[in-house]
């Protein structure tokens, strides 16, 4: 006589592999399903954000992130093939991405910190100043869009994916043109600053 193997059904504390069903718990606000769901996707997750970081204190930040992200945005997210982790994937390379970004723009405030009061002088607030001026005066003559992708990406601390969101752009489109705009103002900058 053979037996059919145990159904979803047959074991009642047991999720199946379909991600919905876990999805659609946490949009009813169910927090143990989203522990469910970390418990399944926990592991590429880490991957996809230690590709990009690098150091396994930082990923483990950025899986963090992601899972807070997917509990926040429950009810955005797009499940593909039954399963959301494409959409984690996708989550954390962006969040893993943006987290680099800060801690470049940390180091490098760090670093100015750390010269300006080591070589303190009469001339660096006045020099500051005309670089700042002169970053508003080039920054008026750019597009009314590369003026919201300055504010948003380089004064703000957007991500290039909330950018893109926001402003209804591609994500490549937004980091283009954030590059470009960048190169711009430190060429604007540069007789006053000396070249980076």
């Amino acid at each position: 006589m053979t037996t059919e193997p145990p159904s979803e059904t047959d074991h009642p504390g047991r999720e199946p592999d379909d991600d919905r069903l876990l999805l659609a718990r946490m949009r009813r606000g169910d927090r143990d399903a989203l522990g469910l769901l970390y418990e399944r996707h926990v592991r590429p997750v880490y991957w996809q954000a230690y590709r990009v970081v690098g150091v396994d204190a930082d990923a483990e930040e950025v899986v963090q992130d992601v899972f807070v992200t997917a509990w926040r945005r429950r009810d955005d997210i797009h499940v593909v093939d039954r399963s959301v982790l494409p959409w984690l994937l996708a989550t954390a390379k962006y969040t893993a991405l943006n987290h680099q970004r800060r801690r470049r723009r940390r180091a490098w405030a760090e670093l100015d910190e750390n010269v300006a009061s080591i070589h303190p002088g009469p001339d660096d607030v006045v020099v500051a100043d005309l670089v700042l001026e002169r970053v508003h005066e080039h920054v008026r003559s750019l597009s009314t869009l590369d003026q919201r992708l300055f504010s948003l990406c380089v004064a703000g601390d957007r991500s290039y994916a909330e950018a893109a969101d926001e402003l209804g752009v591609t994500h490549g489109t937004v980091r283009n043109r954030v590059s470009r705009i960048r190169s711009r103002v430190r060429t604007a900058t540069e007789d006053l600053r000396g070249p980076a």
